[in-house]
Order: structure tokens, then C-alpha cells, then sequence
């Protein structure tokens, strides 16, 4: 279910363009099915007719934005691009997540920046803990105002207007069913009263506590962060448990760095603005090019709409009508009507000139996109690659013991069906230096970091062609990191052979490796190479162009 004010908008304006917003409309329901859905419930929760709401998938598959997957449609990670084009405009993670990261190390408590969106509170970032009992909510999730520290802050600058449009929406949404990031609100739990109560104490304080507002035992104190002109543009708040801190020892607690950090945040949003990076190639061309090889199953508005937000970024946080279209290639009168019908869904905002992306961006994917794991971003290429090459796939990222030696751990694998095959499961442990994953993680490494772990690590033999000699291990480490692959064979065990590449993160840093595993009687090395080579490489490629778009803004864990 959609946030109540987002169901039902006010009339369209007659220049509002019709399949974009009931295409939205569908991507909105499949996010707010936590990513997946099939087309038959999305028919049925949105009420379009099955051919619309096909039409509309088969042109997110075709931009990348979700996957088939049988009768499901699941979101990909390249969708998440449309909220990263809002976070880049707003600059906000980029400047100020690195302090709120600081502060969540030197408390060793969860932080978060948060904006106002209507009459809730959207994260933009996130620094957690580590902890069994840690928060949960996601970059894009959305809370009502009054279940939380910085809806406290943010209230105090909503007018007549805004006040009764929060009493509609509380009123409609006992619960706050609209939220599926909160827990379900019990009637009465928190009145309208407590609410302006809440307001005003932290007007006069400076500062907002929420006490288990939002589930038993979540406590947290948040201040707001203001520009330049003094307006307040989002709120750094300090999350933690009753187990660790009571909302009354809260506050003394972490108020003083808390105050510091908001202080070092107000500063470095004075500096100048990015300047504007240089807009990706207008997509125009390759939209006419889906519509005539798609026909009818591809939705050119849908494709324009979603084009036209990314035509946002750093650097180009408000732009004109004319920059719009010249970033996305489309006729003014094209862009125009697709502005007009964005801003009266709330995507974006005007003055009249100039329009900005709004957090309701956010809405489009971003909270369960932002959850992925590296794992769940391989999976998919990793099953494609074993469809092409016939034999089992696997990731694997690299494990250091302080007194074992390194290893690798399985961390998503595809089997093939061979009556001969390699049975592997995902969690397993192999030595790094007897695996080609492992080789290609080492290799990686800056050479006085690798001859260090070598050094620690005992090289015994797996079968009689392991190499276990450190010199030669570090000639081959050599030549891997020079070819930017790895073979192994029978070197882990008798007949096996395996074949690894890197993948690598928006740093260029090997994060982890996946490889082919095939069996040693079926042709040479060589041959291994020239028939699998290219095929790996190519699904390598493409889990790192969705861990680049994923790992923008959010953390993406190996396992």
C-alpha cells in the first residue's frame, strides 16, 4: 500500500501525460511490494488492465529497471539510478555522510540523516552498527513526522495547510498502514496533542528525543542541519537502544558531539556548490530505437519520464526547462509535458523556472534496491553465465583469520546439471592460495600487503600439482594480477579446474571474484580459457555496473 498522499493527488493538469502516470503507478505498487510481484496483483492493486501493466513491465525490463522472473517482475539494481540522480542533486550524503559516519564510530551508535517529504521524515543516509538488535530502516524508507526525533524539527515550519493535511492523513491511516517501514500504530497511542507538545519542546530546546516512538525500546535525539540562510534541510539524529541508554541518559550522552558534528556539517554546506558534471549522453535515440523494435510493448512516456529525473545530479541540483531537454535529447514541448506531469505527482518541484527533484524519488525502488546484498546483485548474472557456459558459477569473497591462513568463502553459487559436476555450497571455505578466486583476491592486494599474508600462510599440499613454493606463488600472483585472471588446475583437488575474475566496486578495488568450475578431463587449459574466458568476464563486467549504481549511496555487504 502507498502513502495515503500519495494515492489520491489533486486533478491532473490537462498537459499531464496519461501512460506516465499510470506507469508509475506500477512501479510504485511493485516497490511497495517489497520489490516483487507478479503482473496479476499488480493489475489488481493498481487497476489497470493487464495489457497496460504489461506494457509497463516490458518497458522497465527493456531500460534495466526490473527482471522477469517467471510470472514475477523484480526489481534491478540499475533502477536505483533515479534515487541516486536526487542524492547527488541534494549533496547531502556526499557532504555530510562522511561526518555523520565519524560520529557513528566515536559513539559507537547508529546515525542517520533524514529530510522532511510532506508530512514525514525520509532517510538519505544511514551509518549502523554491527549489533544483533540494530536499526533496520533502509535509505528511502519513509516515517510518519510524528514517529520519530526529526519529524519534531521539521514540524515546526509547516503552516495552517500542512498541519491539516497531517490530521487528514492521521485520521485516513489510523495505523499508519502507509508506512510499512514502522511497526502498525495502535489508536490513540499518540495523539494529535503529544504531537504539537513534542514541537514546541524541541523549538525551545533545539533538539528533538524520541522516546520508543516508533517500536518499544528505540530511542533516539536529533538536531537539525540549516543551510546558509538558516532553513533547516535535514536532521542528524542518534539512534540506540533502552539496553545501552534510557531516553533520559540519551541526551547527555551524545548532545555534545552530536552538537559538533552539526556544526562541522553547517560548515561544509556553505562551501560552493559541485559544479555541474557533464550530463551522460541524451538516452532520445536509444528510446526510438525501443519503440520501433518494441512497438507497443514499449512505453516511450514511461521511458521519457524516467529519463527526464536523471537528467538531475550534482551539480545540477535545479535545472530549466531548456537544460532538461537538451540533457535528455527530447523536443521542449516532450520535456515540458513530462515536467509537468512529474511535478504533479510530487516528483519534482518548481518556482515557476526552475524544477528539483524532491525525496519522494525515493519512492521509485530505492528502500529495498538500497538492501541488496553482493551476493543477490551476482545471482542473476551468475545464472545467465552458467545457462552460456554449461558449467557451475560461483562468487567468493576473500576471509582473513589473524592466526589461520586466508581464505575464500562461497557466498553465491549457481550449480549446472552434469552427471559429473563440482558440488560446492554456498558458505564453504578454501585456502587463497590454492584456489583461482582466491588468486585473483590476492593479486589484487598491494605487493608488500600479499608477501606479508603469504609469509603467515602454510602452504601445504593439496594434491601434487599445488604450488606451494612462496616465490613461485608470488610469480603467479604476478602474472594473474597482469592477465586480470586466474586458472587453477588440479591444484585444489584432482580434476578440477576453475577459472576466476575480479569485481570490482566503484573504487576499483577486487571485492570479490567469481569463476567457472569444470572438470579437467573435458580439454586443456588453453581450451578453458578461449571457450569460458569471455563469457566470465562479460558477466563480471555486468555485476560490477550494477555495483557501481548500487553502492552509490548505500552499503552493499559481501555476504
Amino acid at each position: 500500500m502507498s502513502h495515503p498522499a500519495a494515492t489520491a493527488p489533486a486533478a491532473p493538469p490537462p498537459e499531464a501525460v496519461g501512460p506516465l502516470m499510470r506507469s508509475l503507478a506500477v512501479l510504485r505498487e511493485l516497490t511497495a511490494g517489497g520489490g516483487r510481484a507478479a503482473a496479476g496483483d499488480l493489475v489488481r492493486v493498481t487497476g489497470l488492465a493487464r495489457s497496460t501493466v504489461d506494457r509497463v513491465l516490458s518497458t522497465l525490463a527493456r531500460l534495466g529497471y526490473v527482471r522477469i522472473e517467471g510470472r514475477d517482475a523484480v526489481l534491478a539494481p540499475r533502477l536505483l539510478e533515479l534515487g541516486n540522480a536526487y542524492l547527488a542533486a541534494t549533496e547531502l550524503p556526499d557532504r555530510l555522510g562522511p561526518l555523520a559516519d565519524r560520529l557513528a564510530d566515536a559513539l559507537d551508535e547508529s546515525v542517520s540523516l533524514a529530510v522532511p517529504d510532506g508530512d514525514g521524515v525520509r532517510f538519505v543516509h544511514q551509518a549502523t552498527r554491527r549489533r544483533a538488535m540494530s536499526l533496520a530502516f533502509r535509505i528511502g524508507d519513509l516515517l510518519p513526522a510524528e514517529r520519530g526525533a526529526p519529524g519534531a524539527l521539521f514540524a515546526d515550519a509547516w503552516d495552517a495547510g500542512d498541519w491539516r493535511r497531517w490530521r487528514t492523513r492521521r485520521a485516513a491511516d489510523p495505523t499508519d498502514a502507509g508506512f510499512p517501514a514502522v511497526p502498525p500504530r495502535q489508536p490513540g497511542s499518540s495523539t494529535a496533542a503529544a504531537f504539537e507538545a513534542r514541537v514546541a519542546a524541541a523549538r525551545a530546546a533545539g533538539w528533538s528525543l524520541d522516546d520508543q516512538l516508533i517500536e518499544p525500546g528505540l530511542v533516539a535525539v536529533a538536531l537539525p542541519v540549516r543551510a546558509p540562510s538558516g532553513r533547516p534541510v535535514c536532521a542528524l539524529s542518534v539512534v540506540s537502544h533502552t539496553s545501552r541508554r534510557t531516553a533520559a541518559e540519551l541526551p547527555d550522552a551524545v548532545l555534545p558531539r552530536l552538537r559538533a558534528t552539526v556544526a562541522a556539517m553547517e560548515r561544509a554546506l556553505a562551501v560552493p556548490r559541485t559544479p555541474a558534471a557533464p550530463a551522460p549522453p541524451p538516452p532520445a535515440p536509444w528510446m526510438r530505437a525501443s519503440k520501433q523494435e518494441l512497438g507497443p510493448e514499449f512505453v516511450e512516456s514511461l521511458a521519457r519520464g524516467l529519463a527526464t529525473l536523471t537528467a538531475f545530479g550534482a551539480g545540477r541540483a535545479a535545472l530549466p526547462l531548456s537544460a532538461v531537454a537538451e540533457a535528455t535529447g527530447l523536443p521542449r514541448a516532450t520535456a515540458r509535458r513530462a515536467l509537468i506531469t512529474l511535478e504533479h505527482l510530487g516528483y519534482l518541484a518548481t518556482d515557476g523556472r526552475l524544477f528539483r527533484p524532491t525525496p519522494k524519488v525515493l519512492d521509485l525502488g530505492f528502500a529495498p534496491l538500497s538492501a541488496l546484498t553482493l551476493p543477490a546483485i551476482a545471482q542473476p548474472h551468475l545464472v545467465a553465465l552458467v545457462e552460456r557456459v554449461h558449467d557451475s558459477a560461483s562468487m567468493a569473497v576473500l576471509v582473513t583469520g589473524e592466526t589461520a591462513q586466508d581464505t575464500i568463502q562461497y557466498v553465491a553459487r549457481v550449480p549446472t546439471v552434469r552427471i559429473m559436476s563440482v558440488n560446492i555450497t554456498v558458505g564453504t571455505r578454501f585456502p587463497a592460495y590454492a584456489t583461482s578466486m582466491g588468486r585473483v583476491l590476492l593479486a589484487d592486494l598491494p605487493p608488500a600487503e600479499r608477501a606479508a599474508r603469504l609469509a603467515r600462510t602454510r602452504l601445504a599440499p593439496l594434491t601434487r600439482h599445488t604450488v606451494t613454493d612462496r616465490t613461485r606463488l608470488l610469480a603467479v600472483l604476478d602474472a594473474v594480477r597482469a592477465d586480470g585472471h586466474a586458472l587453477v588446475d588440479e591444484e585444489l583437488e584432482d580434476g578440477l579446474r576453475s577459472l576466476a575474475v575480479p569485481v570490482r566496486d566503484r573504487t576499483g578495488r577486487a571485492v570479490a571474484a567469481v569463476n567457472v568450475s569444470t572438470h579437467a578431463g573435458r580439454g586443456t587449459p588453453d581450451g578453458t580459457r578461449e571457450a569460458v574466458l569471455p563469457a566470465l568476464r562479460e558477466a563480471a563486467a555486468a555485476i560490477e555496473a550494477d555495483l557501481r549504481v548500487a553502492g552509490r549511496y548505500a552499503r552493499i555487504p559481501a555476504m
